[in-house]
């Protein structure tokens, strides 16, 4: 999480909606979720609210 943690708000929420969007787009699979988490808990650490990926719940 500290990796995530060094990034500028702009880079880690842009690395979230391309991960979300290639999960969609089934590039890359689900099991990316944890690496989703952490960059939603280091967002919400910074006052930024992300909602949970489109699917999250299945």
């Amino acid at each position: 999480m500290n990796t995530y943690r060094r990034l500028p708000t702009e880079n880690l929420l842009a690395y979230y909606y391309e991960i979300t969007k290639e999960i969609k787009e089934g590039i890359i699979s689900k099991s990316v979720y944890f690496e989703l988490g952490l960059i939603i808990s280091v967002a919400s650490e910074r006052g930024i609210t992300l909602g949970d990926p489109f699917d999250i719940k299945q």
